[in-house]
């Protein structure tokens, strides 16, 4: 194995992140529609807000705020209930990517393994658990709790500190946003590897040491 440590991003590396799936399921249990418009509508709110959280300039509790002001408003109720409901019907309907499972039992062992995730805590703890994974990861890092988030350098520092400082050329940040998992590997100084699962474009100013289409090809490519 040519690395110690493998760090993982969380939603849509590991797990399926399909807001509307989860929009739908929680305004179903208030006896409503999630319509194209609404979800749309929710997108042109929801995107800039997370944008802006990995810039560091709003907090968690912002962003869990002011994403569902509007829908508060309209359903009579507050935007941390929605927040909490929404985040219930999230980790209800939590599945984990084609490959997952077998690429964590397949590493188990041969290195050691963490996660960093700018998702947050109270959802990705409750997945981590169910799915069974999280015995397998000895840091999970979460922005939430440490209160940077990716891409800033500082959330992997502190990350690598928990880890014993080791040798960064031995560490592997595997992750879906080049954004804000591979440029801030990058930055840090570890060995990146873009998941690209959609055939994206790999952006100009950002060169990952690997890219892989699926969580399969990562495993061939990590025990080859």
């Amino acid at each position: 194995m040519q690395y110690d440590w493998i760090l993982f991003d969380a939603d849509e590396t590991l797990f399926h992140f399909d807001s509307r799936r989860g929009l739908t399921l929680m305004l179903e249990r208030k006896g409503m529609e999630l319509t194209d418009e609404a979800f749309q509508a929710y997108q042109k709110v929801n995107h800039p807000l997370w944008v802006a959280y990995q810039n560091g300039d709003i907090t968690a509790d912002e962003l869990k705020h002011t994403r569902f002001v509007d829908w508060a408003e309209k359903l009579a109720t507050t935007p941390a209930e929605l927040n909490r409901s929404y985040m219930q019907a999230m980790a209800d309907i939590c599945s984990l990517l084609p490959g997952a499972q077998a690429l964590i039992d397949a590493l188990k062992g041969k290195v050691r393994m963490g996660i960093i995730t700018n998702g947050f805590a109270d959802l990705q703890m409750v997945r981590l658990e169910r799915t069974g994974l999280a015995p397998h990861f000895e840091h999970i890092i979460i922005s939430e709790e440490v209160g940077i988030a990716k891409p800033d350098p500082r959330i992997f520092a502190h990350a690598l500190e928990k880890m014993g400082n080791p040798d960064k050329k031995r560490v592997l940040m595997v992750g879906d946003n080049p954004q804000s998992d591979i440029l801030g590997g990058l930055n840090i100084g570890v060995e990146t590897c873009w998941l690209n699962l959609h055939g994206a474009d790999t952006p100009k100013d950002i060169q990952p040491h690997y890219q892989v289409s699926s969580l399969d090809e990562l495993q061939a490519l990590l025990l080859a």
